[in-house]
């Protein structure tokens, strides 16, 4: 059932090296440059190869994809689809959506699956940017605002208060519309920033827990809890004073089972989360965790249908699904009991 990929590599071209017919028999050549230093690189193993349901067509220049990137840039905006390299930015920013990311570009975590830049972050928060950030939206005609931010250690609150004056600037600007956050762990100050963030209402509380119960601290650092993950979901909603929507969201192919999959499921279904998001995980980088597996569809049909059997309010999974895609979607869903989707 489950779809490797990886199969071995293409059929080398005539020579071996280039699309040139072969040279004639016992014809001598000396070595180029190129190949010594070729055969003297390491032997590096081959990433899978992708399949074709997890291939995405370029940003098309007759949407409104260099409208948001202009307006992005701009107004000196970073988003998590431009710092994570989402596969799904030509979709989104092409219908004029896009997921906002603050407190800078530099996070000061590390973890192993996730090409955000990490390090010591070099400036304090612009106290600007939550009005620059709402301004953008209400220019865009946002009905639903995805804000999410790099983690920030260095900062007393962890970035809590700076996350409730976006909310706050954009129920100024956008009254009608939805604000969903999705937090880091607000390390060592969980229940301080939870109460700050939660006092400015969002209609969405998402922390992501990021893959299954054994292959959390190697892959997401010393600092990131499993159980931290799930008591923050459900303490989001404990202090609430309104019916907060709360959603967490799994990456596959990091070498977790199916069955691994369904038993993270069912903690946060036994945390009282509404909404999950499962999608595929892609290597940054040769310097990431290696994808241990590419998941077929079918499995991710198969993963929608466990989520739907454990009472999720909504379910969104799929190759291409990540945790904000059609977010508003996913809100909806969860709000009318529309149920499960998969793409």
């Amino acid at each position: 059932m489950t779809a490797t990929g990886g199969a071995g590599r293409p059929a080398p071209a005539p020579d071996g090296r280039s699309g040139r017919d072969p040279l004639p028999p016992g014809t001598a050549t000396r070595p180029t440059t190129l190949d010594r230093v070729q055969r003297s690189l390491p032997v590096v193993a081959e990433r899978p190869r992708r399949p074709e349901w997890m291939k995405v067509r370029a940003p098309s220049p007759h949407t409104r994809f260099g409208e948001v990137r202009e307006l992005v840039r701009s107004q000196g905006l970073h988003t998590v689809c431009q710092e994570a390299q989402c596969p799904n930015i030509g979709e989104c920013w092409g219908k004029g959506t896009a997921t906002f990311q603050i407190l800078g570009d530099t996070c000061t975590r590390a973890c192993r699956y996730c090409y955000v830049n990490s390090g010591r972050p070099d400036r304090e928060p612009d106290p600007l940017e939550p009005l620059k950030l709402a301004a953008a939206a209400e220019r865009m005609g946002l009905s639903h605002v995805v804000v999410t931010s790099v983690d920030r250690d260095d900062l007393p609150d962890r970035g809590a208060g700076h996350f409730a004056a976006t909310i706050r600037a954009l129920k100024a600007k956008l009254p009608e519309a939805s604000v969903e956050v999705l937090t880091p762990d607000f390390w060592g100050v969980e229940e301080e920033a939870l109460g700050i963030v939660i006092g400015a209402r969002p209609e969405v509380f998402n922390h992501n827990i990021e893959t299954v119960r054994r292959l959390h601290a190697r892959m997401r650092g010393a600092k990131a809890s499993y159980d931290g993950a799930l008591g923050l979901l459900r303490r989001a909603k404990e202090i609430a004073g309104y019916p907060v929507l709360t959603k967490s969201g799994i990456i596959v192919g990091l070498g977790e089972t199916n069955e691994e999959v369904v038993e993270t499921m069912a903690d946060l279904r036994a945390h009282d989360v509404d909404v999950v998001t499962i999608g595929q995980y892609l290597q940054p980088s040769k310097q990431h965790a290696p994808i241990d597996r590419w998941v077929h569809p079918d499995e991710f049909r198969w993963l929608r249908e466990q989520g739907e059997a454990l009472g999720f309010g909504s379910v969104f999974s799929g190759p291409l699904v990540r945790s904000s895609y059609r977010a508003d979607e996913q809100r909806h869903a969860a709000e009318t009991g529309r149920g499960a989707v998969s793409y």
